[in-house]
């Protein structure tokens, strides 16, 4: 009974996860305006870097839905998040340009990438779940 409650609790978790990083990656090509301020100015290519970020995210999320793909899905979903750390510090370099998100949401953010990254690897690559 444990194991099956543990089994559904992980299909929940990717489901999860997929739902979140298809829709977040869909919003990066329904308004990329929005993720224009947290682009570092030293990153080039900010447009660009937006929307392939937003295809990464899409990918990934269809990814860890498939069983093949899983454990890659999974890594590239952590090296992804560990890449946007940079744009969470730049947020809270320059909290003005994010008014009126108080700063301490802006160090909460970045606290959140690290759940978000023992999550991702909970369910996708965590050696106990080895099917």
């Amino acid at each position: 009974c444990s194991s099956d409650l543990k089994s559904r609790g992980r299909r929940i978790s990717l489901i999860l996860l997929s739902v979140g990083f298809i829709f977040a990656g869909v919003y990066h090509f329904i308004n990329p305006e929005f993720y224009l301020p947290m682009m570092p100015d030293y990153l080039p290519a900010h447009e660009g870097l937006i929307l392939a970020s937003g295809a990464f995210e899409i990918l990934g999320g269809i990814g860890i839905l498939v069983d093949a793909a899983r454990k890659f899905s999974g890594w590239g979903i952590i090296a992804m998040l560990l890449v946007f750390h940079m744009a969470h510090v730049w947020m809270v370099q320059h909290p003005g340009a994010f008014e009126p998100v108080p700063v301490w949401a802006l160090y909460a953010r970045i606290a959140l990438q690290f759940v978000f990254i023992r999550w991702i690897y909970k369910v996708t690559i965590s050696p106990e779940q080895a099917s």
